[in-house]
């Protein structure tokens, strides 16, 4: 006669019987990484709008912001809340200021000082969140090491309390342990991945505003003389027109 069969769907070495045999320990430490993890994947998601937007603001600088008469209409082709929009009245504000400032300062230093501190604010927004995922990253494998730690110390027990180190006596512990050091990773790997990604698009992003900063410094400090190259006419296209075909019917001479 044949053994009887496990129904299907009634696997004794799952997940939710792992954390009920493990107890408060497994489901603290579980709630923690699942935490853990949709806060990364919202970090990643909000922080890849933020930086989308910002490169698209970046591609409306390069299309017609320089071709303005002055900042001020430049300006205001651009969104109320567009990075770049901000560095520019930052930097009108900062020229309106150094004509009241009582103690002499070079304007050139002034401006400067000026534009750094508006970019700087911008990159410090575009970096917030990323020290969460750079934690989440270092300290999952951890927690879920913890979860570990804890198995194979029921799995012990077990078998000092049964005399036995049978297959049946520790699969449980031991699977909560191994259960636990894959969640571990399982949030630990797309939190490293999702930093470095981010972390490279900010560089990229900060090096186009740090060339942006430094075009309206120079365009303010020659009263609108200096300007970036993308601002000159479209290059001509090569003097190359093709022929028109002979007409239908017309005998080369």
């Amino acid at each position: 006669m044949a053994a009887p069969t496990t129904p299907a769907g009634d696997n004794p070495y799952g997940l939710l019987q792992a954390l009920q045999e493990g107890g408060l320990i497994s489901w603290t430490v579980f709630i923690i990484l699942v935490a853990m993890s949709i806060f990364s994947f919202y970090i990643l998601f909000t922080k890849l709008l933020q930086q989308q937007k910002i490169m698209s603001q970046a591609n409306k600088v390069r299309a017609s912001f320089w071709n303005s008469p002055n900042l001020r209409e430049a300006a205001n082709k651009l969104e109320q809340r567009s990075a770049y929009r901000a560095i520019v009245e930052d930097a009108l504000l900062a020229q309106d200021q150094h004509s009241k400032l009582t103690d002499p300062v070079d304007q050139h230093d002034w401006m400067a000082n000026s534009l750094a501190r508006s970019q700087g604010a911008i990159t410090n927004r575009l970096g917030e969140g990323l020290a969460f995922l750079a934690t989440v990253g270092s300290t999952a494998p951890f927690i879920g090491l913890f979860g570990t730690v804890i198995g194979i110390y029921r799995a012990l027990i077990k078998i000092g309390a049964t005399g036995s180190a049978s297959i049946s006596t520790v699969a449980g512990p031991v699977g909560e342990a191994l259960i636990m050091t894959a969640l571990g990773l399982v949030v630990a790997v797309p939190a490293v991945l999702a930093y470095n990604w981010l972390i490279r698009r900010n560089k990229s992003i900060t090096e186009d505003l740090a060339a942006f900063t430094n075009d309206v410094h120079g365009y303010l400090m020659s009263n609108g003389a200096v300007k970036p190259v993308m601002a000159s006419a479209a290059p001509k296209q090569p003097a190359q027109a093709a022929r028109p075909a002979p007409a239908a019917g017309t005998a080369a001479r």
